[in-house]
């Protein structure tokens, strides 16, 4: 029963997965899981579907404190908008409050329960070292981040080539309430 549910599920993942298009614009650290990420739960510890790890990133790795072509704010300002699209918001802006039960979380706990011997399957698959390898590139992201709002703000620039002011983070807010009011407004037609 549990080898048909799980080739059941893997087959659905799989002929799920090109047709429910994941949201590009989301941060790789928002970990909300959707229902691609629920469907997918068995081909993810099978390492069949791997997340690739973005250029930025890789490059936050290998030189996280390089300053070649950021001679000025422009640059900077630009380097920090790209990280802050992938990474989402940084410790200067409130945070969202997240950890707590949800059904994307409990779902995918499901789905995840029917695998015997999940731990093992992730560890022998390569999974685990894929995941490993993710967050240790995430936190290389953080720490370049980090290190172009020192940089920014020595030099001056506006944010987010510095950490937020209070002024900014007003700003943010407020034009954030104003997107969301307009995407409820937009839904409603």
């Amino acid at each position: 029963m549990r080898r048909i549910l799980l080739v059941s599920l893997s087959a659905l993942a799989i002929a799920a997965a090109p047709a429910v298009a994941r949201d590009q614009d989301k941060p790789i650290t928002d970990r909300e899981p959707d229902a691609v990420d629920v469907a997918t739960t068995p081909v993810t510890d099978l390492n069949l579907k791997k997340d690739e790890i973005p250029k930025i990133l890789i490059d936050a790795q290998t030189k996280p404190y390089d300053l070649s072509g950021l001679s000025s704010c422009g640059p900077i300002v630009r380097e920090a908008e790209r990280l802050d699209n992938l990474l989402g918001d940084d410790f200067d802006l409130p945070q969202n409050v997240r950890g707590g039960p949800s059904a994307g979380r409990v779902a995918k706990s499901v789905v995840g329960s029917f695998i015997p011997f999940r731990g093992i399957i992730r560890e022998v698959s390569g999974a685990n070292e894929q995941q490993r390898k993710m967050q240790a590139a995430i936190q290389a992201g953080i720490a370049r981040r980090g290190f172009l709002k020192g940089v920014g703000q020595a030099r001056g620039c506006r944010y987010p080539a510095r950490p937020a002011s209070r002024r900014d983070v007003e700003r943010i807010q407020a034009e954030r309430a104003r997107a969301a009011a307009q995407a409820e407004k937009d839904k409603k037609k």
